[in-house]
């Protein structure tokens, strides 16, 4: 896929506020920058695998609680 994924919606930054984290504390710990997460939560990247599963660990969900397809 290329940028802007009109056709994977997500739920990242909900997911974040609700577990008290701001976009630099989930990169810190996702060991990614705050641009990374930026980008994701605004549909301009999507994440490896690797870096979705991490996410959901450190967010105590699962992959598909962030990301579905319409």
């Amino acid at each position: 896929m290329g940028k802007n994924h009109k056709k994977l919606l997500n739920n990242l930054e909900d997911l974040r506020k609700s577990a008290g984290f701001t976009q630099q504390e989930l990169s810190d710990q996702a060991d990614v920058s705050r641009k990374s997460i930026n980008a994701i939560e605004n549909g301009i990247y999507v994440p490896s695998t690797v870096l979705a599963l991490r996410i959901a660990k450190i967010l105590d969900c699962s992959v598909e609680d962030i990301f579905k397809l319409p």
